[in-house]
C-alpha cells in the first residue's frame, strides 16, 4: 500500500469517525421527542441509537487503526464477528434483565 493510499484512508477513517461523533453529540444535545418517548425493550430508542453507533466506531477503529484491514480474511471475521454477534446479545440480555429488574421495583 503506497503512502498516498494510506494516508488518504486515515483522513477517510477520520472523518467518518468525526460525523459518527458529531451525529452522537447532536442528538445528545437536542434528544429528539419521538427517540426519549418510543421505548424498546425498556431503552429508549436514542439509547439504542448510541450503542448502534458505539459500535460501528469501534469497527472502524478497530478495522483501521489496529490494522485489520490488511489482514487475512480468517483473521478479521475471528476478531470482528464477535462484534457483530456477541456484543449485541450481551447488550440485549442487559437491557432485558434491567427492564425486568426495573418493572419488579416501581
Amino acid at each position: 500500500m503506497g503512502k498516498e493510499n494510506s494516508t488518504r484512508q486515515i483522513w477517510l477513517v477520520f472523518w467518518l469517525l468525526l460525523i459518527v461523533t458529531a451525529i452522537e453529540v447532536i442528538l445528545g444535545i437536542i434528544k429528539p421527542a419521538f427517540m426519549v418517548e418510543r421505548r424498546l425493550i425498556g431503552v429508549t430508542l436514542l439509547n439504542h441509537t448510541f450503542i448502534i453507533l458505539t459500535i460501528v466506531k469501534a469497527y472502524y477503529i478497530v478495522y483501521s487503526f489496529m490494522h485489520l484491514g490488511s489482514e487475512k480474511k480468517n483473521l478479521k471475521w475471528s476478531i470482528l464477528l464477535p462484534v457483530w454477534v456477541l456484543i449485541p446479545y450481551l447488550l440485549f440480555i442487559l437491557l432485558t434483565e434491567a427492564f425486568y429488574q426495573h418493572e419488579m421495583y416501581y
